[in-house]
């Protein structure tokens, strides 16, 4: 449905209150909750499922070192307001409302990862058999990032996600406070993502793929799925007032499939400071920059020469695009207020010191092909090393150690790939000839290995693995020993089948079926 762009306010995300906190560690209950909200100006409130009531959840904001807990309640209904496909993952006889929520990008225990087999239900009176604890745990260790956290319950990730289970965490340290760049209410989190919306507001999500046999279960799983419209922190298509002074974003792409390509129309930089892992080495500037699903893209943008314009944030769909496509542009910027006293801020030329893992002996190299087939009902069926998710565990990286994982692309388009407990750094992408490896199985190079964009060159927890190429990665596994996931991000692939456990084992525990 065409939707009036730009009419209205974008809103900043609310900050969760804590029930208790101290220097040491804080404490928070969040509850899962059905409700309705205003997407738009002319759209009639939205069903939708949210943390704490609210599309998207509250930030979580957190000090390094600060050990959180969160009780995380499921306290929806019992039935689904979306299509739930029970052919996959022998689930049909689960639950049909089930969540788990996932840190994405944290270095946390196993019992608190957010692991797909940990779900529980309304009040926990059921939970699934991995399911350990009811308040997690958040060391907070790590260097200061922008995290975010997110439904992860097995085999319907994206249908929860898609109803409004995401929200934003930040951890803040003493070396990104120390820098003198925009703070307070200069800098905004901008949660990105699209959905599809029916006459009377309701949240559309197709029960089937496009071209469905006759065959297939009622409703099915489709293979991707790419909303026709885009909102910005639960607001559809909205405008920022700004002042012409410099501004803190920290970007989220939080849809199901769409990877974007950004820019804006002013043909100003975007200065990027920070990816998924935190801040980057140094600024890096660009005109322009894709972000895949569940990556983060931390930048400051200076509007101090654009007082009185209006700038748009643009989505470059490529030369092939659909006239009525209307996802080109994702929000405006009003350069309209007036300047709250002189803008002090600056675009250091120094950032974090980013030590290399490439000085680190690398224990194990791994071939991991990321590959396509199709199910018994002729359905897309993506995988990963062409294992099912109940195969055995077949990635066992020990605790300490370092490794070196090749991405082998060998399906027709990018996937954003995950590992959950890590940050990892990207050391290359080489092609290959995809229509040669599809005729005998062989990987034949058809270019050198190219190292990583300048702004991919910090720490990662998702990066996008392109087709007919391998994508190189290197990690150092810990600081916990147990059992995590790595998948696929675009959440319909995520769903089905395109997830695999992992295990890092203690290397006091090594035996003979490593």
């Amino acid at each position: 449905m065409n939707l009036m762009k730009f009419v209205d306010q974008l809103p900043l995300m609310n900050t969760a209150k804590p029930e208790r906190r101290s220097k040491k560690e804080s404490y928070y209950e969040i509850e899962m909750e059905e409700f309705y909200q205003k997407l738009h100006r002319d759209l009639q409130s939205t069903r939708l499922w949210g943390y704490n009531r609210q599309f998207p959840g509250p930030i979580i904001d957190v000090n390094q070192g600060e050990c959180t807990q969160v009780k995380w309640t499921n306290n929806l209904p019992n039935t689904h307001f979306l299509p739930v496909d029970r052919s996959i993952h022998h689930v049909a006889h689960q639950p049909e409302v089930r969540t788990v929520v996932h840190l994405h990008g944290s270095e946390t225990r196993p019992s608190s990862d957010g692991y797909p087999e940990a779900w529980f239900t309304r009040g926990f009176k059921e939970v699934g058999p991995s399911f350990e604890r009811k308040i997690y745990e958040y060391p907070n260790h790590q260097r200061g990032s922008t995290l975010w956290y997110h439904d992860h319950a097995m085999g319907i990730t994206r249908l929860n996600v898609y109803a409004g289970l995401a929200g934003m965490y930040i951890i803040r340290d003493e070396k990104e406070n120390s820098l003198n760049i925009p703070k307070g209410d200069y800098e905004i989190p901008l949660m990105i993502m699209d959905r599809s919306f029916n006459e009377d507001g309701s949240l559309f999500y197709p029960d089937k793929p496009n071209n469905p046999s006759e065959n297939l279960p009622n409703p099915s799983i489709t293979p991707a799925f790419l909303g026709d419209t885009i909102l910005v922190n639960g607001k559809v298509w909205p405008y920022l007032e700004v002042e012409p002074r410099k501004y803190r974003f920290r970007l989220l792409n939080a849809s199901n499939t769409r990877a974007y390509q950004l820019y804006l129309d002013s043909g100003q930089s975007f200065h990027q400071i920070g990816s998924d892992g935190g801040l980057l080495q140094k600024p890096v500037h660009l005109k322009k920059f894709a972000i895949e699903p569940a990556e983060r893209v931390d930048f400051i943008l200076d509007f101090s020469k654009h007082e009185g314009e209006t700038i748009t944030l643009k989505n470059d769909l490529g030369p092939n695009a659909n006239p009525d496509d209307n996802t080109g542009e994702v929000m405006q910027f009003k350069v309209s207020l007036p300047l709250q006293g002189e803008d002090k801020t600056v675009i250091p030329k120094y950032l974090s010191h980013i030590p290399s893992l490439e000085q680190n002996e690398v224990k194990t190299i791994r071939n991991l092909k990321l590959t396509g087939s199709t199910d018994k009902y002729g359905r897309p069926l993506l995988l990963l090393n062409n294992k099912a998710w109940s195969a055995p565990v077949t990635e066992k990286p020990c605790l300490g150690s370092t490794e070196t994982w090749s991405l082998i692309n060998i399906t027709g388009f990018t996937h954003p790939i995950h590992i959950h407990l890590i940050q990892f750094q990207v050391l290359d992408r080489r092609p290959f000839d995809l229509d040669l490896y599809n005729q005998d199985g062989q990987i034949v190079y058809t270019g050198p290995a190219i190292r990583p964009k300048a702004n991919e060159r910090g720490w990662k927890d998702t990066i996008a693995a392109p087709s007919a190429q391998v994508t190189r990665v290197i990690a150092r596994f810990g600081p916990y020993t147990g059992n995590y996931v790595w998948h696929c991000h675009i959440l319909e692939h995520e769903d089905y089948d395109m997830m695999r456990p992992f295990t890092v084992i203690d290397p006091k525990d090594l035996n003979d079926d490593k």
